[in-house]
C-alpha cells in the first residue's frame, strides 16, 4: 500500500489474513495497553468502558497485563473474566514460557534493565500454571476492521513484541512498519506514552498504558477510544483518574523498587533510558485530552507538540536539564574509601582541644591536621600518611 491524497479514502486490504485473529466493529472500539499490575487502575478502565457503553467484545488491550505493580495473579484474572481482547506482549510472551527476564528491551545495565529483575521475580513467582497457559495462548496480533479501513494490533511493532515506537521515532522507521503490516495502519502499545500520527494517509497509534503514568507529571493513565463515523475514525485520546495510593501502597508492601511506587503519584518516571531526546524534553509536560479524524491531513498528530519546549527551572528533574537535553551520568563499577590518618602529636592538647580538633577533622581533614600540628608545634607534621585500606579494620591497626 501506497498511502492516498490528504482526506481521500485508503484501500482496503482483504478480510481474512490467515492465522490473524479479526475484529470487525461496527461501533466504538476501547483500545488500551500497559496494565501492569496494577489491579486498581485496570478496575477503574473496565468501569469506564462499562460507564461509556463499550462492551467487553469491543475492548482490546495492547498487552503487559503484568508488569511493574504488586497484584500480577489478581490483574490477570480480573483480565480474564472481564472477557476482553488481549494481544500478547513481552511479559506475557516471557513469563507465559518462564523465561528469565521480561524481555522488555532495555538496555544491558541500565536503570530500567536493574530495575526490572525485582518485579519480574515478584510477578514470575505470583503466577501460576493456569495463567501461564492463558499467556502464551495469546495472539501477537489482532486486526480490527472499523470505518472502512484495517488496523493491526500489536504490542511493539509488527516486526518485533518489544520494539520501542514513540511519537518521534523517525518517518521512515514509522513507514517501513507500516508497510510490513499491509494494513491501513497499526495500534500498538509497549512504549508507556499516548502518540497518534499520521504519516502518508497511514496511521499509527498507541493508546498508551493505564497502569504507569504517561511522564508527564500527572498520575493518570491514559486509553483511547476509536469512534467510526462513516468513511473517518475519530480517534480520541483520554486519561484515566483512578485511587494510585493503593496500588503504591501494595507495591511496597511488597518490597518492590520505590521509584515506581513514587512514580504513581508523581507521574515521572524513575529512569528514562529508553526516551528519544524529543520524548525526553517533554518529560513532566501535563498531557490534555484530545483527538483528530483520520483519514484527514497527511500528517496529522496529537499530541501537537511545540518546535522548541520551554524551559524548566534549573535543577528541578533528576533525568532532564532545564533545556530538556539528558543529563550526563557516569556509571559506578566500583568504590573504594580513602582512610586519612592524622597521626599523634608530641604534644597532646587538653581535652577540649581534642575534642574540637576531632570535629575539626571530620568537617575537613586537611585544614584540622594542620590546625593540630601548630597545636604540637613539635617532632613532625600531624599529616602522618596517606593510605588506601581495604577496610576500616585495617586502617586502625
Amino acid at each position: 500500500m501506497n498511502g492516498a491524497p490528504p482526506g481521500q479514502p485508503l484501500p482496503s486490504v482483504p478480510d481474512e489474513v490467515p492465522g490473524i485473529p479479526v475484529l470487525a466493529a461496527s461501533g466504538p472500539v476501547l483500545l488500551f495497553g500497559g496494565c501492569y499490575s496494577n489491579l486498581q487502575a485496570t478496575r477503574a478502565l473496565l468501569a469506564e468502558a462499562r460507564r461509556l457503553g463499550i462492551p467487553a467484545s469491543r475492548t482490546v488491550c495492547t498487552g503487559d497485563v503484568v508488569a511493574y505493580g504488586a497484584d500480577a495473579a489478581a490483574t490477570v484474572a480480573l483480565v480474564r473474566d472481564a472477557g476482553i481482547h488481549v494481544v500478547m506482549g513481552n511479559c506475557e510472551e516471557a513469563l507465559g514460557t518462564s523465561a528469565a527476564d521480561c524481555g522488555c528491551g532495555f538496555a544491558e545495565g541500565s536503570a530500567c534493565d536493574r530495575l526490572s529483575e525485582a518485579w519480574y521475580r515478584h510477578a514470575d513467582a505470583s503466577l501460576g500454571a493456569e495463567a501461564r497457559a492463558w499467556m502464551r495462548g495469546l495472539p501477537r496480533r489482532i486486526d480490527l476492521l472499523i470505518a472502512g479501513r484495517r488496523l493491526a494490533i500489536v504490542h511493539g511493532s509488527p516486526e518485533r513484541i518489544s520494539a520501542f515506537v514513540f511519537a518521534a521515532t523517525p518517518d521512515d522507521e514509522v513507514e517501513r512498519q507500516l508497510a510490513l503490516a499491509g494494513t491501513d495502519g497499526v495500534a500498538g502499545g509497549h512504549c508507556g506514552v499516548p502518540f497518534s500520527r499520521v504519516l502518508g494517509g497511514r496511521l499509527w497509534h498507541n493508546a498508551g498504558a493505564v497502569g504507569m503514568p504517561a511522564n508527564d507529571g500527572t498520575a493518570r493513565g491514559w486509553f483511547s477510544v476509536l469512534r467510526p463515523e462513516g468513511r473517518h475514525l475519530r480517534v480520541e485520546h483520554l486519561p484515566l483518574d483512578y485511587d494510585h495510593a493503593a496500588p503504591a501502597a501494595a507495591m511496597r508492601a511488597a518490597a518492590l523498587p520505590e521509584p515506581y511506587a513514587a512514580a504513581l503519584a508523581t507521574g515521572l518516571w524513575p529512569s528514562c533510558d529508553v526516551l528519544p531526546p524529543a520524548e525526553l524534553a517533554q518529560r513532566g509536560r501535563r498531557l490534555e485530552p484530545g483527538a483528530l479524524t483520520w483519514p484527514g491531513a497527511a500528517a496529522a498528530t496529537w499530541p501537537a507538540r511545540p518546535a522548541a519546549a520551554a524551559a524548566r527551572p534549573k535543577f528541578s528533574d533528576p533525568e532532564v536539564t532545564a533545556t530538556g537535553e539528558r543529563r550526563a551520568t557516569v556509571s559506578l563499577a566500583g568504590l573504594k574509601t580513602l582512610w586519612f590518618n592524622t597521626g599523634r602529636c608530641a604534644t597532646s592538647p587538653a581535652p577540649a582541644a581534642t575534642s574540637r580538633a576531632v570535629r575539626r577533622t571530620t568537617a575537613s581533614p586537611i585544614s584540622a591536621a594542620r590546625r593540630s600540628a601548630t597545636i604540637s608545634g613539635k617532632r613532625r607534621s600531624a599529616i602522618r600518611s596517606w593510605r588506601r585500606s581495604p577496610s576500616p579494620a585495617a586502617s586502625r591497626s
